[in-house]
Formats: C-alpha cells, structure tokens, sequence
C-alpha cells in the first residue's frame, strides 16, 4: 500500500456539502492500489451511537490515482471522520494526523466537516443542468435592421478581418429564434453587445449603452422576452477586467493626466499614458493599448461595475453573465459580485472565462461555472486529433472530473470551439464524421453542452478572425443533415435525465485503443454510449446487469447474452442504447 500517494483534505473537492444535508467526501489513492476503501464516520458529540463504515466506491481514475467517493446523510449535519485503507488482507486507518494500523480509540483526531450551514453550500442554479447553450457572436449573426449599420458596412457573407463589420444586430437575432427553436436551444451566450469601438466589443466604451450598431435598450428587452417566451435564457459578457481606450474615465486620465479624478480607476505606471516599445505605461488586456485594465479593488470602480451587473438582470430581466478574463480579477470582487446578482436574481447564472484549472473560483461564493476548456482540449485531443487513445482519454476526463464538486461538473458549461479557437470542423479538417462524434460525448456527458453559431450548419473557419464568419442563411449553403444530426443530439439528452444529472462511468477505455464505452445512471434511467473512431468496423463487448436494450438512434431491441451486451459498430460509428427494465 503505498501511502505517499493517499491524500484527503477537510474542505474543496475533497469533502463539500452537496445540498443541505448531503456531504460528499472522496479520497486519492495509488491507481490500482486499494482493494477497499471505508470512511469511518459519526457524530462527534454522539460518537458510539452514530460511528459507521461507509463503503465508498471508485469515483474516477486518472493516470496516476484513483478516486473514491462515498456520500453521507448525518442526522445532525455534522461529521467526523477518517478513513479505512485495505489493500487484500492489509488494512490501514487514516485520521487528519497519521496512518495507523489499528482503528483509532476515539474521534478526537479524524477530519471533521463541523456543520452544514445553509449560507455555505454551493448551489448552482438548478435549470443550468437541462440547458442547451447557442453562442452568438452579435455582428456575425444576422443583419435584421440595415439602419443600424456602420459606414463602413461590408456586403454580408464577406471575409472577416480583425477589424471589418458586416451589420450583425439585435434584431437579426430576433428574426432568428425560429432556427434556435427549432434546433432545441434553451440558452443563448452572446458576446459583448455594450458600446465599443471594435466588431467583437471587448474594448467597453458604455457599459450602460446597448452599441448602436446592435440596437438599444429597448431592442434588447424585446429579444430577451423573445427568448424567455420560448423557454430560451439570454447571458451577456461582462468585460469588468479591463475597459477601453474610449471608456470615458480613461479618455479623462488621457486628457488630464495626474489631475484626472479618475487615475485610480486604471493601474498606471507612469504618466503620461503612452505605449514604449510596445508596452503601455499602464497594464492592460495582453499589452493590448485599446483595453486598460481595471482596478477592481477601487471603491467608486467596484461600485460602478456592480451597478452594471445588477441594472441588466434588474431591468432588461437577462439571466447572468459570462465574465471575461475572469482570473485577472481579484477574488473579492467576484464575491461581491455574486451577492449582488445573486440578490436580484438568485437563478442567474454565473460563468467565468477561465482556461485552467478553476477550483479557487468554485467554492460556492464566486462563480457557478467556467468554460470548461480542459474538457475541450480532451475531447478535440482523443476524436479530432487522435493524439491520445481511449485510455488516455478516460484519464483526462477522470482528472477533469476529480477536480471539482459533483455540483460544479453537473453545471460545467462544455463547448468544442468559440470565437477565440478554430471552428470545429477545420480542426477536424472537415471530416463531419470526426465532429458527429465529438459531440455526441458533448451531448452525453455531464454539463451544459454550447454550440458555436453556425457549427449546426457546417460553417468552417480557422482562428480569429476566420472562426467569426458572417452566419450563413442561405439553405442550400447549409448543411441540413448536420443540423439535424445536432437537433437529434439535444433531443436525445433531453428525453434522459441520466444523461444531465445521472452518473458517469466508463465502461471501455483501452490503451492504444479507439474504441469507448461509457454509461449515464440516474435511478431507472440507464443509458449506455458506445463509440467507434477507427474508419474500420468493431465489436464491442460490454459487461452490463440489464438484460434488454433499445438503440436510441435507430430503434432496433438488443438483448445481453451471458451478462454481456455485444455490438458491432461501423468504422466512425456510435450507439446510445437505454436499458429497457
């Protein structure tokens, strides 16, 4: 047993409370290391009476360790607890102190979970698990008010360029819906529509001000009750990292200098405000000049901004906020953050733009979610790229999912591309069968699954600026078969609640392997995928209780032979099959 390689910690993903009186506690081990594994758990002020083994179960694996995972309903809300190691006949007892071979005399040196307060658990908006997400990014998806455009305004269907505009608008979104509606969206992220110089509107010049090229005010309300009526919830982009140049606090530190009441307002070098060798003399988005960074820690900068979060749920009535460059910001902004939208809305949904490892802003008091990126890179590395096999897929999966609380997987906003990364399809360099099959673990995997404008239709396109295409309208440009195939996807996730909320657990994953197996559990609700990315057919064997079986894509009845349940897949082909009890 090697006991250098077990690790638990009293709070984060190791030992959290899952709601009000559920507390989940998980355990690292060597992979392939422990037999069993127990939490000795119990009341601490009524310990003889309440102490029990909790079986816990193998939660996930990665390359190295291995994941256990127990739940427990104390009567009291409190727990104390250590562990029980056993690999075959050798059994350790863990405390927060040591390892020992015999079980501890009394509870005073386990971990302890010392109550759940209700102010304490992370909780998610609940409506996120069942969303279907759509990205938009406004000026490339339909022009429905001409009036509205730029001077500058290209014919629509152009070459994107850093720095051209195309006449995209709120009310080409509106004209739209029926497409949404009909693909199956229930979410709707759109990148920034505030006043802003650039087509893309990262560099915020009025965060109180819908940009003019967009619509106003009131063209958003109407969009967002457009949506609302169709079950559709709208989150908008909030860029409280960094503002722009034409940002009117910053255009009052250019003109006035150090007499500017509005210098603390930007983290300023040096004055006056230029750019040496590249650099600014203040810090900004990437060196980038046109976005000064923030000081979110000033007073009456705090105070604006959190007045801007609340004014769009308060009064355009939009159901959260996706935040850009989220980890630049300091932590304690996005506290107050939250408590402000939360008291508006306590349903809005909160998402981070964080590209990494994001467990310092899930702990319940900052975000609800981030743009799950990891994810991202594992599913393009395994089905698109094939620099990884099956095995090293489940590994980073299982990593991915050993980093957070259950809650926080349940609501991980999962994409494959977005308007800073290549669409889906170049990277596959269009081979559809390659994408069919990335999305289908989109779609069958825990998180709310997006899907960038236009993907549905077949649109290409490399990095910026060739991932933000004028969307294409034209139905014989588009590809329907494809479309359908998406409509089929979120149909699919829809009609079983397994594949939101129920259990994941592979079921085959081979080194050097292509093919995967895995299965969604949720009470009854049993669903099993079976995915093939070798261009040549496989048989898939797959140890499983039930005995009958329906394909969900084609209908067909399938029945296990010996507790087995054979399948032959086509080269790129796939099966989602649920268990007919």
């Amino acid at each position: 047993m090697l006991l250098e390689a077990v690790y638990h910690r009293p709070r984060l993903n190791w030992s959290y409370a899952y709601n009000e009186s559920t507390i989940h506690l998980r355990l690292r081990a060597k992979k392939g290391d422990l037999t069993e594994v127990f939490a000795w758990a119990g009341d601490k002020y009524a310990w003889d009476a309440t102490k029990e083994l909790i079986p816990m179960t193998l939660f996930t694996s990665d390359a190295m360790f291995d994941y256990w995972e127990c739940e427990s309903v104390p009567l009291h809300r409190r727990l104390k607890y250590g562990f029980l190691l056993q690999k075959d006949n050798e059994r350790i007892w863990m405390t927060e102190s040591d390892f020992q071979p015999n079980r501890p005399e009394n509870p005073y040196r386990l971990f302890e979970f010392p109550y759940i307060n209700r102010g304490d658990v992370f909780t998610p908006p609940a409506w996120v698990k069942d969303a279907i997400f759509y990205q938009i990014f406004p000026e490339r998806f339909a022009n429905g008010d001409p009036s509205l455009n730029p001077e500058n305004v290209l014919p629509w269907g152009g070459t994107p360029t850093p720095d051209n505009f195309f006449g995209g608008d709120l009310q080409g979104v509106i004209d739209h819906l029926d497409h949404l509606s009909e693909l199956g969206i229930t979410g709707i992220y759109f990148t920034p529509i505030f006043t802003a110089t650039t087509n893309h509107k990262y560099d915020t010049e009025d965060y109180m001000a819908v940009d003019p090229h967009f619509g106003d005010a009131q063209t958003l309300k109407k969009l967002v009750d457009a949506c609302h009526e169709r079950g559709i919830r709208v989150l908008l982009d909030a860029v409280f990292n960094h503002s722009g140049k034409t940002f009117a606090p910053f255009v009052d530190v250019q003109e006035k200098g150090d007499a500017s009441p509005y210098k603390n307002w930007f983290h300023i070098r040096k004055l006056p405000l230029e750019v040496i060798d590249g650099i600014p003399t203040y810090d900004a988005f990437a060196f980038e000049p046109l976005m000064p960074k923030l000081n979110t820690e000033r007073p009456e900068v705090k105070q604006y901004l959190l007045e801007v979060a609340e004014y769009w749920i308060k009064e355009i009535g939009i159901d959260g906020w996706r935040l850009d460059v989220a980890n630049e910001v300091d932590h304690e902004f996005w506290r107050e953050f939250r408590r402000v939208v939360k008291r508006v809305n306590p349903e809005a949904y909160i998402l981070g733009e964080i590209w990494h490892d994001s467990a310092p802003w899930l702990e319940g008091d900052k975000f609800d979610a981030v743009m799950n990126y990891p994810f991202t890179d594992a599913v393009l590395d395994f089905f698109v790229y094939g620099t990884i096999d099956a095995e090293g897929f489940a590994n980073s999966i299982g990593k991915q999912l050993s980093r957070y609380p259950l809650q926080a997987s349940e609501v991980a906003f999962n994409l494959l591309d977005s308007h800073d990364t290549p669409r889906l399809l170049t990277l596959a360099n269009g081979d559809k069968n390659k994408l069919k099959l990335a999305a289908l673990f989109q779609f069958t995997f825990m998180g709310t699954p997006c899907i960038y404008y236009g993907d549905e239709i077949g649109m290409d396109g490399d990095g910026d600026p060739g991932c933000r295409k004028c969307m294409e309208w034209n139905p014989e440009k588009q590809d329907r078969d494809l479309f359908s195939y998406y409509r089929r996807l979120i149909a699919i996730r829809n009609s079983h609640p397994a594949l939101r909320t129920g259990t994941f657990n592979f079921l085959e994953a081979g080194q050097q392997g292509s093919k995967l197996a895995y299965e969604r559990r949720l009470g009854d609700d049993v669903v099993v995928v079976l995915i093939n990315t070798e261009e040549t057919a496989q048989t898939f064997r797959i140890d499983v209780e039930e005995v009958h079986w329906e394909n969900v894509f084609t209908g067909d009845s399938l029945r296990t032979e010996r507790g087995k349940l054979a399948v032959k897949l086509p080269g790129y082909g796939s099966a989602v099959l649920k268990a007919i009890l």
